[in-house]
């Protein structure tokens, strides 16, 4: 450095100049720390899985978001984008809860929707938002017929998609699992036991349709089951419904050669002659 140059930092300029220099990397430093502090948490996740008279299944879940008061903007302007697709939102949120955690490992889900909820303003401690995914996911349980109109409806745990640990698959700390099952429906088996509700004195679950779990409950040996009787009228609509599906083709087939029959009756009665 010359002369001029170390008078200029050392004389009454050099004053102004490191008063600057500090500002300049105070202001850096202010940027660096708000940086970090600017971030999103999903504190819990519900997911809830909706079983019915079918293989498939309604599931809805429910992410609970913090935002940092310094990603307030930044949230409103993602929301506002309905193009975003899950992904999308997974690099935004950078956590691995937001994901489906009821997946058919062979056929994928269908109605699915991704609704990013308003957010509710802690002033300047940031906010909060629910997310909600909602999809059908196909062969959740399978189904045995054991008895005429009685039929026992088994869950397919190879569907979850929950965090790994040691043992196999579990909950992760801030999940919830629940399971509403049909109103008429007769529990059978569950493993491991739920942590609301409690069974009744004959260890039972009766006219119960809601059951959860969580408390990082261990899912690698889950089980549920349960068994639905059919009506007589329901067995009547079933019966008929099978026959029709069995013979769909040849239903269409007959129709198709009724229609050419009819077709050539009509050429031939009034055209032909």
């Amino acid at each position: 450095m010359g002369k001029h140059g170390q008078e200029w930092f050392s004389g009454p300029h050099g004053v102004w100049m490191r008063a600057l220099s500090v500002m300049v990397l105070i202001l850096v430093l202010t940027a660096m720390v708000g940086n970090a502090f600017a971030y999103y948490n999903v504190t819990s996740v519900n997911t809830t899985v909706i079983l019915n008279k079918t293989t498939t299944a309604k599931v809805i879940e429910t992410f609970y978001l913090y935002v940092s008061s310094s990603s307030v903007s930044q949230y409103a302007a993602s929301r506002g984008a309905y193009n975003f697709t899950l992904g999308d939102w997974q690099k935004i949120l950078q956590s691995s809860l937001l994901t489906q955690h009821i997946l058919n490992p062979v056929e994928s889900a269908s109605d699915y929707s991704f609704l990013p909820g308003a957010l509710t303003s802690e002033g300047t401690n940031g906010g909060t938002a629910v997310l909600i995914i909602s999809y059908t996911v196909p062969n959740v349980t399978t189904v045995s017929e054991i008895a005429p109109r009685k039929f026992e409806y088994d869950f397919n745990n190879s569907v979850f998609n929950f965090e790994h640990a040691a043992g196999g698959q579990e909950l992760p700390n801030g999940a919830r699992l629940n399971f509403i099952v049909p109103n008429d429906s007769q529990i059978i088996s569950v493993y491991p036991l739920p942590d609301s509700p409690s069974p009744n004195y004959e260890g039972k679950y009766k006219n119960i349709t809601a059951f959860s779990w969580f408390s990082q409950e261990p899912l690698s040996g889950f089980s549920f089951s349960y068994i639905l009787m059919e009506s007589p009228q329901q067995e009547v609509l079933s019966y008929f419904s099978n026959i029709y599906s069995s013979y769909t083709s040849f239903i269409y087939a007959l129709a198709v050669v009724l229609l050419g029959v009819f077709a050539a009756y009509i050429y031939f009665k009034f055209i032909a002659v």
